[in-house]
């Protein structure tokens, strides 16, 4: 799998989605600074939201090979400014989290990557029940990634 960095606000389900995806089982808590597993670079919601700490993730983007931006499908308030994803330098993927909680909004989630910077692609998965992590992780496997 390549390296992926994962950004996305307070909440999204960023560690959530590194444990899925490395089918780990053990709970995800609060991400206090940036975190270096196998294959994914993990990064404190606090640092896409707060502008002083955007060079920190442009320094730490240099180490993945593709970022994945992260949205919560069902808290779609604007969180990241628009046009936030063109800083960085690698592919991007989008992802949207928590789709299977009932008030998850789909739409409204990938209107709000669309309006970060996130063209394509975009992933809808969940951490709880496992759906689309199949295809997310296929994706950053067989190399799918591409400046686009």
């Amino acid at each position: 799998m390549k390296k992926v960095m994962l950004v996305g606000p307070v909440g999204a389900g960023k560690t959530s989605l590194i444990k899925a995806l490395n089918q780990d089982d053990s709970k995800a808590g609060k991400t206090n600074s940036i975190c270096f597993y196998d294959g994914a670079i993990d990064t404190p919601g606090e640092y896409c939201q707060i502008p002083r700490f955007y060079s920190a993730l442009l320094v730490t983007a240099v180490e993945a090979e593709v970022v994945l931006i992260v949205q919560d499908a069902a808290d779609c308030r604007p969180t990241l400014p628009p046009g936030f994803a063109g800083m960085f330098s690698r592919p991007l993927v989008g992802v949207v989290t928590k789709i299977d909680l009932p008030h998850a909004n789909r739409e409204k989630a990938q209107e709000c990557l669309r309006e970060v910077g996130v063209t394509r692609p975009i992933f809808f998965v969940s951490a709880i029940t496992g759906e689309g992590l199949i295809e997310l992780s296929n994706y950053l496997v067989e190399g799918g990634c591409k400046y686009e």
